[in-house]
């Protein structure tokens, strides 16, 4: 009889073997997609929009990874897309690297802000998320929507899995009861989608973050973008919200 039960906890346990809920490490593909179009039309310029419009694309895709274990994760850029379109859609979040150890509650991240370089340093992001009865499935998982806001006023939407009890999710966000698989902030025209999850076992050298550019926190940052974009006109808001993910 034990050895039944044995062999039916072995084959329930390979019938549900993709279920990641029996996973504590894995790579998360996300997909971000900016619309460029939107963009351009939210800037006014629509003169030189409308010439251009027919020589670029609607969205512009990036690809970056997350790579976890029980104690960490690490968002950074993935492979080339063969759909970057730099010059708007590409945004200053580009090359984005953040560590966030789940132990200490503590989050480093590398950050490109066009000529400057800052080393972010800070206490994981508290988001007031709330709770939403819609249900939809990213890459093969069940997900649960949840929105919350940034920077006061800029309304982001979230979808995660109950499947992956780790607390990240791309870029600085978190603070969910499961992994961020699709992101989306409206006021961007952007929007990040897990589109694979691969069970590989993370390497030490995997969970490495640079350690140059001026050490801030999230407040300091803030502050120090906001000068900066001040003469920047319709563009000030949009670079401040690229700036703080």
């Amino acid at each position: 009889m034990k050895k039944f039960s044995l062999l039916l906890n072995i084959l329930l346990i390979c019938a549900t073997g993709a279920n990641a809920q029996y996973t504590t490490y894995a790579k998360i593909e996300y997909e971000r997609k900016v619309n460029i179009y939107a963009q351009m039309e939210e800037m006014g310029e629509n003169e030189w929009f409308d010439r251009m419009k027919s020589q670029i694309p609607k969205f512009s895709s990036t690809y970056f990874d997350m790579i976890f274990d029980t104690a960490r994760c690490i968002y950074k850029p993935g492979r080339e897309s063969p759909n970057a379109f730099k010059m708007f859609g590409g945004g200053p979040a580009t090359g984005n690297v953040v560590l966030t150890d789940f132990r200490t509650k503590k989050v480093v991240a590398n950050k490109a802000i066009y000529e400057q370089k800052f080393l972010v340093q800070d206490s994981m992001r508290k988001i007031d998320w709330k709770l939403k009865d819609e249900i939809r499935t990213i890459a093969n998982f069940k997900c649960h929507k949840a929105v919350g806001r940034i920077c006061d006023s800029v309304y982001v939407v979230a979808f995660f899995t109950e499947d992956i009890v780790i607390s990240g999710g791309p870029e600085m966000f978190g603070g969910l009861p499961g992994v961020i698989m699709e992101l989306a902030i409206p006021r961007l025209h952007t929007t990040w989608v897990a589109t694979k999850v691969d069970i590989d076992l993370p390497k030490e050298s995997d969970f490495t973050v640079s350690e140059k550019g001026k050490k801030v926190n999230e407040k300091e940052l803030y502050e120090t973008i906001k000068s900066s974009f001040k003469d920047w006109g319709k563009m000030a808001e949009r670079n401040i919200w690229w700036s703080v993910l």
